[in-house]
């Protein structure tokens, strides 16, 4: 797998977790685990931290050499 596709897939994955999140927060679903309910305030972190990584993922994707070091020369 290159990295171009490594960081596309991750990237859609983080998508798809802080679209969850989101539509969570929007819509006010609840979630319980085990009989207990999740706060609404969890959706927070939990869309801010994969929606960074998601568009992290696609700006070194976009790159013609995705790479987080920049060759010498």
């Amino acid at each position: 797998m290159s990295q171009k596709m490594f960081f596309l897939t991750c990237s859609t994955v983080f998508f798809v977790v802080a679209a969850a999140h989101l539509t969570r927060l929007i819509l006010g679903w609840e979630i319980a685990i085990a009989g207990w309910t999740v706060p609404q305030w969890i959706s927070v972190p939990g869309l801010i931290l994969p929606g960074a990584l998601s568009t992290w993922g696609f700006v070194l994707a976009s790159r013609r050499t995705p790479s987080l070091v920049q060759p010498e020369g």
